[in-house]
């Protein structure tokens, strides 16, 4: 029973880091950006990271290992070229 709670209160605790992460993504992100990953997450797609360029920040998101990205002026690109490390 011990074992159980002391697990159940681990995965809370990652589940807790986990929004907060995705929380401070969100707010790096243009508001074109916003609006765009918004759209994306009605189809499964979450904010994964933000990936830093010379043309602007990059948001990265995944869905079942796709992976689709969004410019800095809020162009959703579902075919990107780019490598996922896992």
């Amino acid at each position: 029973m011990q074992q159980a709670t002391a697990q159940r209160e681990t995965l809370l605790e990652r589940r807790v880091q986990n929004n907060v992460a995705t929380s401070a993504l969100w707010h790096k992100l243009s508001l074109a950006q916003k609006f765009a990953a918004s759209s994306l997450t009605q189809f499964g797609y979450d904010l994964t990271y933000i990936r830093n360029s010379q043309t602007g920040n990059l948001a990265i998101l995944l869905c079942n290992g796709n992976a689709a990205t969004i410019s800095l002026e809020g162009e959703i690109d579902t075919s990107p070229d780019i490598v996922i490390r896992s």
